[in-house]
C-alpha cells in the first residue's frame, strides 16, 4: 500500500511539473487567448521614452505610447477587448532579465539592441537611433572625453555606453575613474554635486534629463559620438509569433508615417512633468532608417 501511495505521489509531482511547464511555455498570445494580461516593462527616468510622469504618478514616454500601440494589436489578434495591461517598473541592471525569464512581455524603454543581448532576447524595429555624449556642468571645460583624464566618469549600471567607456579608459591609458549609477536620474545628480565630472549616455536621454531639472541651463552636452545605438522595444526571443505580430504593426506605423506623431508629441512638443520641449527633429539617420524599416541592425 504505501508502495502505492508513493508512486501516486510521484505521479502527482510530475503531473505538477508538467502543468507549470505547460503554463511557462506558452506563448504571449496564447496567455493573452486563455485571459492573461500583457505584462509591459518600463522605465522610470528614461526621458522622453519611459518615465514616471510625478503629477500623475504613471509611465509615459513615447516607448510607452508605441508599446500601448502594440497592446491594441495584441487585444485585436486574439479577440480580447477586455485584456488588462500591468506595467511593471524595470532598472538598466534588470530589464533584460525580465523579458528573458517571462517576468515581462515587451520592454518600452531605451535599450539598444546589439549583437550580445540578442543572445538573450528578440527586439522589433528601432524607433530611435542615437549615440552616447557627455553631460557635464555648464561651466565645465570637458569637450570631449579625452578631457577626462584622471577625472571621474559616471554612467548608469548595465548599459552600453559605460561598457563603451570602460573599454576606451581600457585601451587608451586614460586614467578615468569610472563609477556606476542605479540609474540615470542618480547620475544626472552626481554631475550636478559635483561627484562626477561627466555623466556618459545616450545624447538624447542626456537632453531629456537636462531638460527636466530645476536649472536646465546648469547643464550642457558635448562631445562626439561614442557609439551607435539603436533604441528598440525588447521582446521574448522564443515567441515568434508575437514577434511577427510587433514587427508588422512597428512596420505598418513607420510606412504610414503614424509614428511621426507620436515622435513630435515627445521630441517637438512640451511634455511633462515642465512642459518642457526638447526640439530634437527626426534625425537623417534615423528617416533614412525607416525608409526599410527592419529589425535587422548591423551591430
Amino acid at each position: 500500500m504505501k508502495v502505492q501511495h508513493w508512486r501516486f505521489a510521484k505521479g502527482l509531482v510530475a503531473l505538477g511539473c508538467l502543468l507549470a511547464a505547460s503554463v511557462q511555455a506558452a506563448t504571449v498570445l496564447e496567455r493573452v487567448s486563455a485571459g492573461g494580461k500583457l505584462v509591459i516593462a518600463h522605465r522610470e527616468s528614461s526621458v522622453p521614452f519611459s518615465y514616471i510622469d510625478s503629477q500623475s504618478g504613471k509611465p509615459v514616454g513615447y516607448a510607452v505610447d508605441l508599446c500601448l500601440r502594440l497592446a491594441d494589436v495584441v487585444r485585436k489578434k486574439t479577440g480580447k477587448k477586455d485584456m488588462e495591461v500591468e506595467f511593471v517598473a524595470v532598472t538598466p541592471a534588470n530589464r533584460i532579465t525580465m523579458i528573458e525569464q517571462g517576468k515581462a512581455d515587451m520592454e518600452c524603454g531605451s535599450t539598444t539592441n546589439n549583437a550580445e543581448r540578442r543572445q538573450k532576447v528578440a527586439f522589433t524595429i528601432p524607433h530611435f537611433i542615437t549615440g552616447a555624449r557627455l553631460l557635464v556642468k555648464s561651466a565645465s571645460p570637458i569637450d570631449k572625453v579625452e578631457d577626462l583624464n584622471g577625472k571621474k566618469l559616471v554612467s548608469t549600471k548595465g548599459t552600453t555606453p559605460l561598457k563603451a567607456a570602460d573599454q576606451a579608459n581600457r585601451e587608451r591609458l586614460m586614467g578615468i575613474t569610472i563609477v556606476e549609477a542605479p540609474d540615470h536620474a542618480k547620475a544626472v545628480e552626481m554631475v550636478e554635486k559635483g561627484e562626477a565630472d561627466a555623466f556618459v549616455m545616450d545624447d538624447v536621454l542626456l537632453y531629456g534629463l537636462a531638460a527636466g531639472r530645476p536649472d536646465p541651463k546648469a547643464l550642457k552636452v558635448v562631445g562626439r559620438f561614442m557609439t551607435t545605438e539603436p533604441l528598440a522595444i525588447m521582446l521574448p526571443k522564443n515567441d515568434p509569433e508575437f514577434k511577427k505580430l510587433v514587427d508588422e504593426e512597428m512596420r505598418r506605423l513607420i510606412t504610414s508615417r503614424d509614428i511621426y506623431p507620436i515622435y513630435d508629441k515627445w521630441f517637438n512638443k512640451p511634455i511633462p512633468p515642465n512642459n518642457t520641449v526638447l526640439n530634437l527633429p527626426v534625425s537623417y539617420l534615423l528617416r533614412d532608417f525607416w525608409k526599410y524599416p527592419t529589425d535587422q541592425v548591423p551591430f
